[in-house]
């Protein structure tokens, strides 16, 4: 039974669809449209009642959530080299998947989504004003990963091959261009993710999602 991947362009979910790419897997893409609300439809909901993307189903399995699914394409893509095998890289590269997605992502969430989390308009315009801030200083953190990766002498932020956090770091670095955050403020974060985008995988997934790297206009004087 093939493999199939619930993404929606732009989101997280192009990180196991650049790793599917890469890997040169058979499967079936299905864009979830996340601003028509299609993750609430009644079908959608039978395969994620959390209404969230990515959604792998592998062998008439559903698998949620974005770590467990690029853990698990790493098993059954060992040739692709995605995740390190030495026990203390491994363990670097979830240190730095986590943090990816339990710290960076919910950041950009309380900018592009604050209504999640208050009812109330000034708390919401507060939320994403802190947000945007606070999201900087990620970003800058995430900039001197790619420093010290590049010092360790290695090209991609998980070792030897470009993979799920190079995939992460500009899905990461896109989201900033959407909430007024210039890449260019960041040129070496920004210079990994132009590489990133070139690499044959990745771009066949940013050619299929139409992702425009940078999404950041100048406020109007």
């Amino acid at each position: 039974m093939p493999l199939k991947l619930y993404y929606a362009p732009g989101a997280c979910s192009f990180v196991p669809h650049s790793m599917l790419e890469q890997a040169g897997a058979t499967f079936e893409p299905v864009p979830i449209k996340l601003h028509k609300g299609e993750q609430y439809g009644d079908d959608y909901k039978a395969l994620n009642p959390r209404s969230q993307v990515p959604v792998l189903v592998a062998d008439g399995q559903v698998i949620t959530q974005l770590v467990a699914i690029v853990s698990y394409i790493d098993a059954a893509f060992p040739e692709a080299g995605f995740i390190p095998k030495d026990a203390l890289a491994r363990a670097r590269f979830y240190e730095a998947l986590a943090w990816m997605n339990n710290t960076v992502h919910p950041a950009f969430t309380h900018i592009f989504m604050p209504h999640k989390f208050s009812d109330n308009e000034a708390a919401q315009a507060e939320m994403k004003r802190f947000g945007v801030a606070s999201y900087r200083h990620l970003l800058a953190e995430l900039q001197t990963m790619v420093r010290r990766t590049r010092a360790a002498g290695s090209d991609w932020l998980g070792g030897v091959h470009p993979g799920p956090l190079d995939a992460y770091a500009l899905t990461l670095l896109r989201w900033g261009s959407i909430a007024g955050i210039n890449p260019e403020d960041y040129p070496e974060l920004w210079a990994q993710v132009q590489r990133t985008a070139q690499v044959p995988g990745m771009a066949r997934a940013v050619e299929r999602e139409k992702l425009q790297l940078n999404l950041y206009r100048p406020a109007a004087d």
